[in-house]
């Protein structure tokens, strides 16, 4: 199996540092580019947008207040507003890292960092970048268009609820498919509430080892356990005064949902190790993937917090409830990789049109964006027809059965039904259909992308 992600970028004026960190991260990216400074880093990174920047907080001699590494950080979420930074932090390290993540840096690091926490924290800073850039649009503002395309009556029902929802400070629940763009709601709703100029920082609970995530939302002190060996920050309290948006909610462990319940109600956290609580101010806005009535279930997830987390509810129409928005969200598709891959943009026949709308996309808008991609890089055409997107005039794809063996023994074809049987079988839930091919989420993620699922 290749590597996950595209590109990394590590800004660090210790070659040692320089050195570990990228024998530690090869194996995740295919390209990882080490730089002694910002200003050799910056055309790397303004070339060719990386998946993952590490920024070391300090580089002048002497220095420890950090100052130099949070300017840079400044510097290059405006050259890219989605560009993911985790920073690089030794001196004043919790300081440091609050007023990082407050300015927009995803996570941080101390030094001397854990790998296998280093590997965590790049790998979910590196999805967070995949699921930005699969939403194909900027983050809104009240004065822009808002970036959930669609004008069916079921979209129409979701924007309605994020322009009564989002100006309040209610708690909202997201729940929708696979692929049916909950992040893009999350974001919408953080960019037009009150708090639009503070964080918004995202959680992907199914990113986050399970061992893990009590740490990651809640922070440690330092001792708290092995391999703790400096003050940690959790994300909730780096959403102080912002928006925290907890995805994939549905795998937070049972033992941990009743500290998340006291922390909500209490508006407070309590960092693993630490005696005394600390106050925060937070909006939560949660989204899962998992079916309503597998969330009732209380040997799954506490009723008493998701009445906390569900004061307004927005459920995502996966895109077959939706055929009126499917060439809005295709004609979308094609100027944004036409844009990207420097290529005239195609028009699309009738019986092009006629095939999208009448397929059935079980992976959603991301799988509709998928067939766009390839379409717009595989074919010379300048009117595209349904085989470029794999599709046959006015039909809708069947029903895919696991193969027979004497039907087809051809490995990619058989793996690529297995994953589309296992997702139909459990709803799109990752985790079950994971479980159910004895996979891992990361693993089934993959198997997903390289099929065009």
């Amino acid at each position: 199996m290749g590597p996950e992600f595209d590109r990394c970028v590590i800004v660090d004026d210790d070659d040692d540092i320089l050195l570990a960190a990228r024998l530690l991260l090869r194996p995740l990216f295919r390209e990882v580019v080490t730089a002694r400074s910002p200003e050799e880093a910056l055309p790397e990174i303004e070339g060719r947008a990386p998946d993952v920047v590490l920024l070391d907080a300090n580089f002048a001699r002497g220095a420890t207040d950090a100052s130099e590494g949070l300017a840079w950080l400044d510097r290059l979420t405006a050259i890219d507003p989605e560009m993911v930074v985790v920073m690089i932090t030794a001196h004043a390290g919790v300081h440091v890292a609050v007023a990082a993540m407050k300015r927009g840096a995803t996570d941080f690091v101390p030094k001397p960092w854990s790998n296998d926490r280093l590997l965590a924290t790049v790998r979910t800073a590196a999805a967070l970048r995949r699921s930005r850039s699969a939403a194909g649009a900027p983050r809104p503002s009240p004065a822009t268009k808002s970036p959930l395309l669609g004008h069916s009556p079921a979209m129409a029902r979701v924007h309605s609820l994020i322009e009564r929802a989002a100006p309040t400070d209610a708690n909202v629940l997201v729940l929708g498919q696979n692929g049916t763009g909950k992040e893009v709601v999350a974001r919408e709703l953080h960019a037009r509430s009150l708090r639009a100029a503070k964080v918004l920082q995202t959680v992907d609970l199914g990113a986050i080892a399970t061992e893990l995530i009590d740490s990651e939302l809640f922070g440690h002190v330092k001792g708290a356990f092995t391999d703790a060996k400096t003050d940690r920050i959790g994300r909730i309290q780096a959403a102080d005064g912002g928006t925290l948006f907890l995805d994939e909610i549905g795998n937070l462990p049972l033992h941990l949902q009743p500290k998340l319940l006291t922390a909500l109600e209490q508006r407070q956290v309590t960092p693993v190790g630490a005696n005394k609580p600390v106050k925060v101010n937070i909006r939560v806005i949660a989204a899962t993937n998992m079916p309503r009535e597998r969330l009732m279930d209380e040997r799954v997830f506490r009723q008493d917090l998701l009445y906390r987390l569900n004061t307004v509810e927005i459920a995502l129409p996966p895109l077959a409830e939706r055929p009126e928005d499917v060439i809005e969200l295709t004609e979308h598709f094609l100027s944004h990789y036409a844009t990207r891959y420097d290529r005239p943009c195609p028009a699309l026949s009738d019986a092009a049109r006629a095939a999208l709308i009448a397929h059935d996309w079980p992976g959603n808008v991301r799988a509709l964006r998928h067939a766009v991609e390839r379409a717009t890089i595989l074919s010379a055409r300048h009117v595209l027809e349904p085989e470029d997107f794999g599709l046959e005039p006015g039909m809708r794809r069947p029903v895919i059965h696991p193969p027979r063996p004497a039907e087809d023994l051809n490995l990619d074809r058989v793996e690529r039904r297995l994953v589309e049987e296992a997702l139909r079988k459990h709803g799109y839930n990752i985790t079950l259909a994971a479980g159910e091919l004895g996979l891992s989420r990361a693993a089934l993620y993959r198997r997903m992308e390289k099929h065009g699922l």
